[in-house]
């Protein structure tokens, strides 16, 4: 289909229909973390239970991830239009059941199910965005569709605490609190889907029809979901892995050489290698996970920083990541508009650099972080601040140049699945990541703490019994502080790395491919 067949405009609101349903899936992505503790409350979970609803926000990953290829590849034989459609549709069901869910199990389904569904709302609307605009004009398209994801970062933890704020949502229906979050999806739902079916085109169907690899997919989704299970270790004190740890990732090795060994065979597949830059595509799902790592450790860990270290509330810590939230999007424009103009493989490793720069630069937080400025001559700026939103616009700026660089790799047959692998690589890295970093982090806190003595007031002078107390405390948060730099310092040799792939993302597409690509589409 010749993208100059399709009016401009008609285009923009195409596209503008599916990052609606690309708002709604990052919105639920990141609500639910800052919800935690009135749901908690609502089904009754002691709050000394925390690891009993941990499954609420990486279910709903996992089904992401896993459903993710298989979608996106689906994208690609059928059309964006109907997967959209049809994944805007269980995106409801799941809402609805999430809503409903009167105990952990059942609210953990429905999670589950709004992660499938939301799974192929991202890659299917970049992979709509590769059929409608030529190659030299995508970065910036790519880039507003990228800034809507990283806006649910942003509307999503603030979303999560304005609801939880509410007593009762509704007086009329009486849906209480968090429940008004899933019962809301409904009407936005609906409302996106209306959009897509006006505006978003059916298949042309002259389109080489493409066969879609369920074995592949589902060999995938097998090892990333053992992954997960586990390296979730809900109680990281006594031991880095679960005992069911060792078995999952050994079934993690088995599903990968199985995944592999049938990819060789298989003559329909995932990713066709050929007329695959395979070199460029790896690099970017190796920055791309890489930035989810970074993503994922900045809104658990300065999270949990703000509310242990700076007595913040679950309102004030999020308040605190606005800092960063706010960089994400900012950064994800800039980098579609700087990609076009000097290249995806410059733009891409400066952003990680920069990330990089921001996290070591929080390595080297004090306790005291807020009263302890960044003195630029007379002028005193604020370092948390700073160092949250050079993070922040770093990994911004990588979102554009990797979209472009991975479907320049492919052939426009497999933009569905090049798309999906992007995403999945990146919410992989924020799962395997955080699971990793904080089993670390946890450990390194339990091994500084070990020889502390709990102090005991009974029978002492009030002044000996505060002074010893303030010497435990004191111990802890100091304890507190080495485990958070420690992994924020890990986060940023993990943005380095992910700024020397990013050096194998290949050349800016030359004016003569672009001129080619012109050609053949005038033709057609």
């Amino acid at each position: 289909m010749s993208v100059e067949l399709i009016p401009g405009r008609s285009r923009t609101v195409a596209i503008g229909a599916a990052a609606l349903a690309v708002l709604l899936g990052a919105l639920d992505t990141y609500v639910v973390v800052s919800m935690i503790r009135q749901i908690m409350d609502d089904l009754l979970i002691p709050v000394n239970r925390l690891e009993r609803v941990t499954p609420i926000v990486t279910g709903y990953l996992l089904g992401y991830i896993a459903a993710m290829p298989l979608l996106g590849q689906a994208s690609d034989r059928f059309g964006r239009k109907l997967v959209l459609q049809s994944c805007l549709a269980g995106f409801l069901v799941g809402s609805v059941v999430t809503a409903l869910a009167d105990d952990l199990p059942m609210l953990v389904a429905g999670r589950v199910v709004q992660g499938v569904a939301s799974g192929a709302l991202l890659p299917v609307t970049m992979a709509l965005a590769a059929d409608l605009w030529a190659t030299h004009k995508r970065s910036n398209v790519l880039g507003a569709v990228g800034a809507v994801q990283e806006l649910g970062s942003v509307l999503g933890p603030l979303y999560g605490v304005a609801i939880a704020g509410l007593a009762v949502w509704s007086s009329t229906f009486g849906i209480a609190g968090w429940r008004g979050v899933f019962w809301m999806n409904v009407p936005l739902g609906v409302l996106a889907m209306i959009a897509v079916q006006v505006s978003v085109s059916r298949r042309d169907p002259a389109h080489e029809p493409v066969r879609v690899d369920v074995a592949g997919g589902l060999l995938l989704a097998v090892a990333l979901g053992l992954a997960v299970v586990g390296l979730y270790n809900p109680d990281p004190r006594t031991a880095v892995l679960p005992p069911w740890g060792g078995p999952m990732l050994v079934g993690v090795g088995v599903a990968t050489v199985a995944f592999i060994g049938w990819e060789l065979r298989a003559k329909t597949r995932l990713i066709d290698p050929v007329d695959v830059q395979m070199g460029a595509f790896l690099a970017a799902l190796g920055v791309s996970g890489a930035a989810g790592v970074a993503l994922m450790v900045t809104l658990v860990d300065v999270d949990l920083f703000a509310q242990s270290l700076l007595d913040r509330d679950d309102r004030g810590a999020v308040i605190l990541l606005l800092r960063f939230l706010a960089a994400l999007p900012v950064g994800a424009l800039l980098g579609g508009l700087l990609a076009a103009r000097l290249g995806d493989r410059v733009v891409a490793a400066a952003g990680m650099l920069l990330a990089a720069a921001g996290y070591f630069r929080m390595a080297r937080w004090p306790m005291d972080v807020l009263s302890v400025p960044y003195q630029v001559g007379p002028i005193a700026v604020p370092r948390l601040d700073t160092d949250l939103a050079v993070a922040g616009l770093g990994l911004g700026l990588v979102i554009a140049p990797l979209s472009v660089a991975v479907l320049r790799a492919v052939p426009p047959i497999q933009y569905g699945i090049a798309s999906a692998g992007v995403v999945v690589a990146r919410m992989t890295g924020m799962l395997v990541g955080v699971a990793a970093l904080s089993a670390w982090g946890l450990h390194r806190f339990h091994s500084l703490t070990a020889n502390l003595q709990v102090p005991f007031p009974v029978g002492k002078p009030p002044e000996q019994a505060a002074r010893e107390l303030a010497e435990y405390t004191g111990a802890v948060d100091r304890a507190l502080v080495t485990e958070y730099t420690g992994i924020f310092l890990i986060t940023s040799v993990v943005c380095a790395a992910g700024a020397l792939l990013a050096l194998f993302l290949g050349r800016h597409p030359a004016k003569a491919s672009d001129s080619a690509e012109n050609s053949i589409t005038k033709r057609s």
